[in-house]
């Protein structure tokens, strides 16, 4: 069963990031990113918001985009984004099977 709401940290570590970067791209891209917060301040993503976080990741880190160009691809063509983040996950899980069936023979 996938939880309703996931730390700021557990999604951290889902993109495989430092928290500090989280809370940056939560800040920057305010737009389409909406954590809720408990009553202490801190963030809870969704399980949408770890999506965009995918995405956001996707565009910086992998295609080499600027901030403002990733925000502008999101405003633009979020589909096709959310198409090719789901692909390469896809293949990832592909691959860890595959790694594990060599390590089985």
């Amino acid at each position: 069963m996938e939880k309703l709401y996931y730390t700021i940290g557990e999604t951290a570590s889902q993109l495989g990031e430092n928290v500090s970067l989280v809370r940056y791209w939560t800040t920057v891209f305010g737009k389409f990113l909406k954590p809720s917060r408990t009553t202490k301040g801190d963030r809870r993503y969704t399980a949408e918001d770890i999506a965009t976080l995918k995405q956001i990741h996707y565009l910086v880190k992998d295609k080499g985009l600027t901030l403002e160009g990733a925000a502008r691809q999101l405003k633009d063509d979020k589909s096709s984004v959310d198409k090719r983040v789901k692909a390469l996950e896809s293949l990832k899980d592909i691959r860890t099977q595959l790694m594990e069936i060599r390590k089985a023979l």
